[in-house]
């Protein structure tokens, strides 16, 4: 393998469940409705919010247009205090490229991550990063693989992908030709639906993907 290429939440960086339930409960009494309908809602408008303006995301959802730009603030302060590396993360991004191997990242995310990247840890650790919010697509659609694998300079079957299989990103990386690595921190079961007969390569530490490499 020439490359490896990471999800980032939950695999890189640990999503802070807790810190995004108070934001969405936030949003959700500006709305005026229940956590679980705004939920319901999150979820329809998903493709929108992590493809374009997260201003247009939340007027879309109902945000009183006075409040739109303070919540947008929010969410990048949010992103700022939660882009740290999960332990290990960092060392193993600096063995990988001192080995000489490719590092790429693809992650689905809003406009805050790439924002807020710069000032982050992983900054300067990858030679391509492929955020949805700047491209326009999501995992798991063939061209972000394949537009991510350009960047790096190599062919799909020469990247490892390691990811913790949600958005169906493991398949989607299987069917351009990468080989799909799933990461279950500390051996746990895995999260999402249609994993739990995983058959292909998989990982319980960042350091493990040292191993197969």
């Amino acid at each position: 393998m020439r490359a490896v290429i990471f999800d980032l939440w939950d695999t890189l960086v640990e999503w802070p469940t807790a810190e995004a339930a108070a934001l969405r409960q936030r949003i959700a009494a500006l709305v005026a409705v229940t956590d679980d309908e705004f939920g319901r809602r999150w979820a329809e408008s998903y493709r929108s919010s992590q493809t374009g303006p997260l201003a247009a995301a939340y007027a879309g959802l109902g945000v009183p247009g006075e409040y739109v730009d303070a919540e947008v603030a929010a969410r990048h302060a949010f992103a700022r205090r939660a882009l740290r590396p999960r332990a290990g993360a960092t060392a193993v991004l600096v063995e990988l490229r001192r080995r000489g191997i490719k590092l790429g990242l693809i992650s689905v995310c809003s406009e805050e991550v790439p924002s807020t990247w710069s000032e982050t840890e992983l900054a300067g650790l990858f030679d391509a990063e492929t955020f949805s919010s700047d491209c326009g697509l999501m995992k798991p659609e063939p061209e972000i693989y394949l537009q991510t694998a350009r960047a790096l300079g190599v062919e799909a079957r020469e990247c490892l992908f390691v990811g913790d299989g949600a958005n169906d990103e493991l398949g989607g990386a299987a069917r351009v030709g990468m080989t799909p690595v799933l990461f279950v921190p500390g051996g746990a079961a895995p999260r999402w639906q249609g994993l739990a007969g995983w058959v292909g390569l998989s990982v319980s530490s960042i350091e493990e993907v040292l191993e197969l490499c």
